[in-house]
């Protein structure tokens, strides 16, 4: 005969879903007199955040904040940064300011040198050291290979090219061209004209009778020494003061006179060390 199954009492009928499972194991939570009925849920630890990143559009991550840098008018009247043309620089004036040559830019310009090969030659390395690509046009190579194999430090800045053989040479804002023309008293006409981004220099030994003609179209004339003949061909040319021509017959060597048809200035050009090792000391005549 069975026995009758265990009553339980009517408070306790759940404890054996809760307190204790199928298999007999231990309860997972038993109840206390403060027991809520609450199960408690048990967080596992997390990992420390990483700093979340400040960006600023287009410019990556901002720099440490700092107040800004405040000062009176007073303090910034005082504040000041020389400030000049940009280009090569040929020597300094009579006030000993910075003579600086622009030949780089954005528009034709022409510019004719009576001087020397000398002077030709210290332009054409300065103008390089900017970074400008530099052609010679010259009846005598001899006299320029030197100087476009010592130029640039083993990369050819420096092309010399025969009298009409000067291909087009491409010139933009970022690689401008300096093309000197050392074809003597009577230059040929070119083939390579003043273009923007490239400048032509005209290089004449001394004032011929063909020299009106091309000082009279260049944008900028520099003279060194000359006879009295060849300053009153000047004169009229170019109408250079009085007080000016006076001294150009009795010109140092390494002193020009830089002109335009409104502004003229007397610049002297002092060789650096590598130049005078190149070239050696000044010299108006070659």
């Amino acid at each position: 005969m069975s026995q009758p199954a265990p009553t339980v009492p009517p408070g306790q009928q759940g404890q054996n879903a809760q307190g204790q499972n199928a298999q007999g194991r231990t309860p997972a939570h038993v109840a206390s007199p403060t027991d809520t009925g609450m199960i408690p849920i048990v967080r596992q630890p997390q990992a420390p955040q990483r700093p979340r990143r400040i960006l600023s559009a287009g410019f990556g991550l901002r720099g440490p904040r700092r107040n800004r840098h405040v000062v009176s008018a007073d303090e910034l009247a005082a504040i000041s940064m020389p400030i000049g043309d940009d280009g090569v620089l040929i020597g300094a004036d009579q006030q000993g300011r910075p003579a600086v040559l622009g030949l780089a830019r954005p528009t034709t310009f022409e510019v004719v040198l009576v001087g020397g090969l000398w002077l030709a030659q210290v332009m054409a390395l300065r103008a390089a050291a900017t970074g400008a690509r530099v052609g010679v046009e010259t009846g005598r190579p001899q006299a320029w290979q030197q100087l476009a194999q010592a130029a640039g430090g083993g990369q050819q800045c420096v092309t010399v090219y025969p009298v009409g053989r000067v291909p087009a040479q491409g010139p933009s804002v970022s690689s401008p061209v300096v093309l000197f023309r050392d074809c003597g008293i009577r230059p040929p006409r070119g083939r390579v004209t003043s273009v923007p981004w490239q400048s032509v220099v005209t290089v004449l030994p001394f004032v011929s009778e063909h020299a009106p003609r091309w000082l009279a179209q260049a944008d900028l004339v520099g003279v060194q020494r000359i006879s009295p003949y060849e300053t009153e061909v000047v004169r009229d040319t170019l109408g250079i003061p009085g007080e000016h021509l006076q001294h150009l017959p009795t010109l140092h060597d390494g002193v020009a006179l830089w002109c335009t048809r409104k502004h003229h200035k007397f610049v002297m050009t002092e060789p650096t060390d590598a130049e005078t090792g190149l070239l050696g000391v000044a010299r108006r005549m070659d």
